[in-house]
């Protein structure tokens, strides 16, 4: 029940600082007791994820802002899913060449033009991430008609017609460089957590290469079973 309940948290059925259903509501629904209900409470309590109010219930504590690994979200998706002011400014555009890895994934020439640019994505005005964007050559024109303000760059592409999801994504913990020191106002070599990603069309068709590098206290990512392959990135000796 335990583990049934966060997953409907990290799935933002109830949004951050909610209010879940009485004791007696999850009792009926999970055909149980309310005492397990509440041994199941406590459990997620003790993990930081709720907490009880006095006479008034149990709460998705406000600051849990989790997402599932298996089912990543887009950055404005996930916010608007806990009821947060999401936003971002793209600070720096530029074109330059394509590495080996980016001409292989998106099917273009070493060295050919790619659009870049670094933004900052900001929580209830709050900077808490910087996204850095490589766009692939078929998709550059509509990116570069948007904003630099643009709240959501894949709901600016799907007004154009062309609908952009999240596909592969890799998580592991950074130092922050000197361009994000300046950017989030963290020291430098803080711990920040970054994500690579890829957004591609419902054919597989590859639009964007990105990292996005997070304030570590800004989120969570929940890992279940089979969601993930270990990587072992430095063997020891």
């Amino acid at each position: 029940m335990a583990a049934d309940l966060e997953g409907r948290i990290g799935q933002a059925e109830w949004p951050a600082g909610g209010r879940l259903p009485g004791e007696q509501a999850l009792a009926q629904e999970y055909g149980t007791t309310r005492a397990r209900v509440r041994t199941a409470l406590a459990a997620l309590a003790r993990r930081g994820l709720v907490v009880a109010r006095p006479n008034s219930g149990w709460y998705v504590r406000a600051d849990f802002r989790a997402q599932t690994v298996g089912e990543l979200r887009p950055f404005s998706g996930w916010a608007a899913g806990h009821g947060l002011e999401f936003g971002g400014r793209v600070v720096r555009r530029e074109r330059t060449g394509a590495n080996a890895v980016e001409a292989r994934r998106l099917g273009i020439g070493l060295g050919d033009p790619l659009l870049r640019f670094v933004r900052v994505r900001t929580l209830n005005g709050r900077p808490v991430m910087v996204e850095r964007s490589a766009w692939a050559p078929w998709v550059e024109p509509l990116v570069d008609r948007l904003p630099d303000d643009v709240p959501s760059v894949f709901d600016g592409l799907a007004e154009a017609g062309v609908r952009v999801a999240l596909g592969g994504h890799r998580i592991e913990a950074v130092a922050a460089s000197s361009d994000d020191v300046r950017l989030l106002g963290v020291r430098r070599s803080s711990p920040l957590l970054q994500v690579s990603r890829t957004g591609e069309t419902a054919t597989g068709r590859v639009a964007e290469l990105a990292v996005d590098r997070y304030l570590p206290e800004v989120v969570a990512f929940d890992v279940r079973p089979g969601d993930v392959n270990r990587t072992l990135l430095d063997p020891p000796g």
